[in-house]
């Protein structure tokens, strides 16, 4: 029986075996994105589905390189249309959030607007602005349709 000592593993060797390791994890990776890339895909039938889905188990690496050749152009474009749709329904659960609630005290409508200038939303001008409009009773938002300068106001 022989020992390794740590002299005895040279590094080009232990060069080749981090890069190989390196490579194994990639592959999974793309693995498991493909694997996502199918189920997501609402172009393939359940069959096309089911196929791909064999294909890529039952020969890991054949599949893996056939599918990212056959259908490597459109993963792409389907994740971006999932990373839109994903920021689009985001978008529609906050404007339908912050618009069902009832405007609060002035208080709160500080708070929120102090909120938004600290994360750099609003310039210093606009929270002073916005800040005397809430400190002579009215909130921002009625004050733009009360002068007709907010979305979808009219003027008399």
């Amino acid at each position: 029986m022989s020992t390794n000592l740590a002299y005895d593993f040279p590094l080009l060797s232990m060069f080749w075996t981090m890069l190989w390791f390196f490579l194994w994890i990639m592959w999974f990776i793309l693995l498991i994105r493909i694997i996502g890339d199918i189920f997501r895909d609402d172009g393939l039938s359940g069959w096309g589905k089911t196929g791909w889905l064999i294909f890529v188990v039952v020969l890991p690496f054949l599949g893996v390189f056939v599918y990212v050749i056959a259908r490597g152009k459109g993963m792409g474009a389907r994740e971006a249309a999932h990373v839109s749709a994903r920021q689009k329904a985001f978008d529609d659960y906050v404007r339908e959030t912050a618009g069902g609630k009832a405007a609060g005290s002035s208080v709160d409508e500080l708070a929120r607007l102090a909120e938004i200038r600290n994360r750099g939303d609003i310039s210093e001008e606009e929270f002073r602005r916005a800040k005397e409009l809430v400190l002579g009773g009215q909130t921002p938002t009625t004050a733009s349709k009360a002068t007709g300068t907010g979305t979808g106001a009219t003027r008399g």
